[in-house]
C-alpha cells in the first residue's frame, strides 16, 4: 500500500478501484465479484431512494402546509371566546341570554359589576371583549391591539343580538393600532420572520457544515446569528418602514434575539435525534401547528381547540404574542411569553448536551458526520471554509430579509389607492356631481366611473372591472344602494360596505348591500383560493430543488421532463384532495383544479429550472422571492390588490401567484370565466422559462453529479490539527506526532481498507463505455472510513 493517501479525487478513486488485478489469485477475484455486486446493489438501492425523495419531500411539506392553513383558516368560527358582561344583575342577565340565544357555542360569558375589571380583563388579553350595559345602552369594549380579526368576529356576532334585544349598542376601541400600522401586521411579520431565522439555517447546517454541530462551535455561532438576525427585523421595521416605536427598540430587540436563540436551541436538540430531517420536524411544529396557534391572522378562538393547547408552549405564540404586548400594550403580559422562550432555550441545549454526553458514552470512537451537500450555490465545492461558511449564512439571511421587508413593506397598511368604484346616477351628470363631492373626501382612495346605468355597473360589478357599484338615491328608491361582490374579493368588499355605510349615514339615510356573488360559509375570508395556488407553487418549484440535489443525475431536460410529466398532476391532485376532500374548504369543481393545477405546477417547475441551471440550491431565492414573497402580496387574495403599493399592484397582471389566484377564483365562484387569460400568463412563463433552459443547457450542459470539490483534503486538515493539538497536550512535538501517524499508516494491512471511501450512486449518461461507469460522487470520496481514537470527530446522528 502507498505510504500516503491520495490527495486528489481522482488519485482516491484510482486506489480503490485498481485497473488490473492479480489474475492468478482466484480466491481474490471472486471477493472482488461479490463486493462489487454488493456495492452495485446498494448504489441502486441509494439511486432509487434518492429519485423517490424527488416525490416523497415536496409531498411532505406541502401535504403539511396547506393541510394545515386550509383546515383551520377556511372557515373560522367563534367557539367558547372569552368576553365579560359588566352591569346590574337584572340587565347582565338580559345581556347573556340575548347573546347565547343568537350564538349558542359562540362565548364564554361571565358576569360581573365592576365595569372597571371588565375593562381590565380586555386589556390583559383575559377577555376578547367586554360588554358595559347601562341602562338601554350596551358598550362592546374591544381592544384592536389584541387582533383586529378578533374585534370585527366579537361585534359582528354580538351587535345584531343585542340590537334585536331592544339595546342601543356603541362601541369603545380601548387599544386602538397605531397609524402606522393599521391592521397590526407588524407583530405578525415580525414573528414569522424570528422564526424563519430559527430554523432555516438548519436547513442546510447538517449537510453542508456538519463540523459546525459541535456543541462548543454551535451556541457561540448561535447566539451571534440571533443578534445579527434581531439587528436586521428592527432595522426594517423602525428606522426604514417606521412600524415600531424608537422607544420599542430594546424590547424588540431583545425579543427577536430571544426567539431566535431559543428556535435555534431546539432546533439544535432535533437536529441531533433525526439529522437534517429534523428540519421537516422543526417545519411542523413553527409554521403548520405554529400559525393556527399564533393567535395573530385569526383568533385562537377561532381555531380547534387543540391550537389553544399548542399556544400556551409553542414558540410562534410566545414570540408573537411577546410582540404584540411590547408594541400595542406598553409591555403588559410580556412576562410569560418570555419565560416560554427562556424555558424552551434552555431545555433544548441542556438535552442536546445530554444527548452528546451518553452518545459520546456509548461510541467511543463514532463516526465522523459525512456531508451530502456538495455546493449551496450549484458549482464545485469550495475548498475553503470561509466561503463555504458565507454561503451557508448567505442563504437564510436573504430570505428573512425578502420576507420582512416585501411582506410586511407591502402589506401593514393596506388602505385602498385608486379603488375602482362606480357611481350610479338618475344621469351621468348626477353621478359626475356626487363624484367630485366623494373625491374630496376620499383622497385618493378611490378611483369613481359615472353611470347612468344600473344593469351596465351590474355587469361590470359582475366581471370584477369594478370592486363596487354606489346607486344614488332616487324617487323610487329612497336609500343608498351598493352592489358588491364579496368573491371577488373580501377586502375589496369590506372597505367598500365600511366606506359606504359612512357615506349613507352622512346623508342621514341607509345603504342597502347587494352581494352579487357572495362567499359560501366555507370560505368565509375568502382565502381559499391564496391557500390552493400556494400549494400549486410550493409543489411546483420544491420538485426541482429537491431533484437537483438528492439525485442530480435527473437534472438534463431528457429526464426532468418525465419526472414532471407525472410529478404534476400527482401534486395537482394531492392539493385538490386536500382542498376539496381533506378539509372541505371546495365544494366540487374538482376535475377543472387538478387540470389548471398540472399546468400551474409544471410551468413553476420550468420557472425554478432556470434558476437553479444558475444559482444551485441558491435557486429558492430568487424563486420564492419572485412567486412568493412578491407573489402574495400583488394576487389579490387575502389582501385586495388595490389596497397595497403600486408596486404590487402593477405586478398583478404578469406573476404566476397571481394568475394561480385569478384562475383557482374563476373556476370556484365564475363559472370559468377568465381561466383561460390567467392560464396563459402560466404558460407564458413556462414556455419562456423552458426555452431558457435550453438555452443555457446548450451553453453549459448540466452537470450530472455533485461536484464535492477536495473535501477529503479538508478532513486530513482536520485531522493534522487535532493530532497536533494532543500532541501539545502530552508534551510531544508535533513532528514527533506526525511521524508516529505515518509508521501507523505503513504498518496498516491492504485488506484493512484503511482508506476505503463511500460509494455514491452508479450513473449512466450514454456516451462511452468509460463514462458508464461514472458516479454521482458523495461525500465519502478520498475520505478515509477507518478512524482513529485520536482523529477529531462530530457524533453521528443519523
Amino acid at each position: 500500500m502507498s505510504d500516503s493517501q491520495p490527495r486528489t479525487r481522482k488519485e482516491a478513486l484510482e486506489s480503490e478501484h485498481p485497473t488490473s488485478h492479480p489474475a492468478s489469485d482466484s480466491e481474490a477475484g471472486s471477493t472482488a465479484t461479490t463486493e462489487d455486486q454488493a456495492a452495485a446493489k446498494r448504489a441502486k438501492a441509494e439511486f432509487i431512494g434518492r429519485t423517490v425523495a424527488i416525490f416523497l419531500m415536496p409531498l411532505i411539506f406541502v401535504g403539511m402546509m396547506i393541510t394545515s392553513y386550509l383546515g383551520t383558516m377556511h372557515s373560522p368560527e367563534a367557539n367558547d371566546m372569552p368576553i365579560v358582561v359588566a352591569g346590574s344583575s337584572a340587565k347582565a342577565d338580559d345581556v347573556t341570554f340575548a347573546i347565547n340565544g343568537a350564538e349558542p357555542d359562540a362565548f364564554d360569558i361571565e358576569t360581573t359589576d365592576d365595569v372597571y375589571d371588565a375593562r381590565q380583563d380586555v386589556y390583559d388579553r383575559e377577555a376578547s371583549a367586554a360588554i358595559i350595559v347601562k341602562g338601554d345602552t350596551a358598550t362592546i369594549v374591544t381592544a384592536s391591539g389584541a387582533g383586529v380579526q378578533q374585534s370585527t368576529t366579537v361585534e359582528q356576532l354580538v351587535r345584531p343580538a343585542l340590537a334585536e334585544d331592544g339595546f342601543t349598542v356603541k362601541t369603545d376601541d380601548i387599544v386602538p393600532l397605531p397609524d402606522n400600522d393599521p391592521s397590526g401586521m407588524a407583530a405578525m411579520f415580525l414573528m414569522t420572520s424570528i422564526v424563519m431565522a430559527g430554523y432555516m439555517p438548519f436547513s442546510v447546517l447538517r449537510s453542508n457544515s456538519p463540523e459546525l454541530l459541535k456543541f462548543k462551535r454551535i451556541v457561540p455561532i448561535l447566539a451571534g446569528w440571533s443578534a445579527a438576525i434581531a439587528g436586521l427585523v428592527w432595522t426594517v421595521a423602525c428606522p426604514i418602514l417606521d412600524v415600531v416605536d424608537v422607544k420599542d427598540t430594546a424590547a424588540v430587540l431583545g425579543i427577536a434575539w430571544l426567539g431566535v436563540f431559543a428556535i435555534s436551541s431546539v432546533q439544535l436538540f432535533i437536529t441531533r435525534l433525526v439529522g437534517a430531517l429534523g428540519v421537516i420536524l422543526g417545519i411542523l411544529f413553527l409554521m403548520v401547528l405554529g400559525m393556527p396557534s399564533s393567535n395573530m391572522a385569526m383568533p385562537v378562538y377561532s381555531m380547534p381547540k387543540f391550537f389553544r393547547f399548542t399556544h400556551e408552549f409553542l414558540p410562534m405564540p410566545a414570540i408573537g404574542e411577546s410582540l404584540r404586548s411590547v408594541l400595542y400594550f406598553d409591555g403588559d403580559g410580556v412576562t410569560g411569553h418570555l419565560f416560554v422562550l427562556a424555558l424552551g432555550a434552555v431545555a433544548g441545549l441542556l438535552l442536546t448536551k445530554v444527548y452528546d454526553h451518553f452518545y459520546a458514552k456509548r461510541n467511543e470512537h463514532p463516526v465522523p458526520l459525512d456531508v451530502n451537500v456538495a455546493a449551496i450555490h450549484g458549482g464545485r465545492r469550495p475548498d475553503t471554509k470561509l466561503m463555504r461558511y458565507i454561503s451557508l449564512t448567505l442563504f437564510p439571511l436573504a430570505m428573512v430579509t425578502m420576507m420582512i421587508t416585501f411582506m410586511l413593506g407591502a402589506m401593514h397598511s393596506p388602505t385602498p389607492k385608486d379603488m375602482p368604484v362606480a357611481v350610479v346616477g338618475s344621469s351621468v351628470e348626477q353621478a359626475e356631481d356626487t363624484i367630485k363631492q366623494l373625491d374630496e373626501q376620499m383622497d385618493g382612495k378611490f378611483e369613481f366611473t359615472a353611470l347612468d346605468d344600473k344593469g351596465e355597473a351590474r355587469r361590470l360589478v359582475e366581471n370584477r372591472d369594478e370592486v363596487a357599484a354606489l346607486v344614488l338615491p332616487s324617487e323610487k328608491n329612497p336609500d343608498f344602494e351598493l352592489l358588491a361582490n364579496q368573491a371577488g374579493n373580501n377586502a375589496s368588499y369590506r372597505v367598500a360596505v365600511q366606506v359606504f355605510e359612512q357615506v349613507a349615514q352622512a346623508q342621514d339615510s341607509d345603504l342597502t348591500v347587494d352581494d352579487l356573488k357572495p362567499l359560501p360559509d366555507r370560505d368565509k375570508n375568502g382565502v381559499v383560493v391564496m391557500y390552493v395556488a400556494m400549494g400549486w407553487i410550493l409543489a411546483g418549484f420544491m420538485v426541482v430543488i429537491v431533484a437537483a440535489n438528492a439525485n442530480p443525475w435527473t437534472r438534463p431536460l431528457k429526464r426532468m421532463l418525465p419526472i414532471i410529466v407525472v410529478y404534476a398532476p400527482f401534486m395537482s391532485l394531492v392539493v385538490a384532495t386536500i382542498a376539496g376532500p381533506i378539509t372541505g374548504a371546495v365544494d366540487g369543481h374538482f376535475a377543472a383544479l387538478w387540470g389548471a393545477g398540472i399546468i400551474a405546477i409544471a410551468c413553476i417547475s420550468m420557472f425554478a429550472m432556470v434558476f437553479e441551471r444558475l444559482l444551485g440550491m441558491f435557486a429558492i431565492i430568487p424563486v420564492i422571492g419572485t412567486l412568493m414573497f412578491a407573489g402574495v402580496p400583488s394576487s389579490n387574495g387575502a389582501l385586495s390588490q388595490y389596497m397595497v403599493p403600486k408596486f404590487f399592484a402593477t405586478l398583478h397582471d404578469f406573476l404566476p401567484m397571481a394568475a394561480s389566484v385569478e384562475t383557482i377564483r374563476s373556476i370556484l365562484y365564475f363559472d370559468g370565466d377568465v381561466v383561460t387569460e390567467h392560464l396563459q400568463v402560466l404558460g407564458l412563463w413556462g414556455l419562456v422559462s423552458l426555452a431558457l433552459v435550453f438555452l443555457i443547457d446548450g451553453i453549459k450542459p448540466p452537470r450530472t453529479a455533485h461536484d464535492f470539490g477536495n473535501l477529503h483534503l479538508e478532513r486530513e486538515r482536520e485531522i493534522a490539527k487535532e493530532q497536533r493539538k494532543q500532541a501539545l497536550a502530552l508534551g510531544m512535538s508535533p513532528d514527533h506526532a506526525k511521524s508516529d501517524a505515518e509508521a501507523a499508516d505503513q504498518d496498516s494491512a491492504p485488506g484493512q481498507e484503511s482508506y476505503q471511501t463511500v460509494q455514491g450512486s452508479i450513473v449512466d449518461d450514454g456516451t462511452d463505455a468509460q463514462e458508464s461507469d461514472r458516479r454521482a460522487p458523495t461525500t465519502g470520496d478520498g475520505q478515509a472510513r477507518s478512524r482513529r481514537p485520536h482523529e477529531e470527530s462530530i457524533p453521528s446522528t443519523v
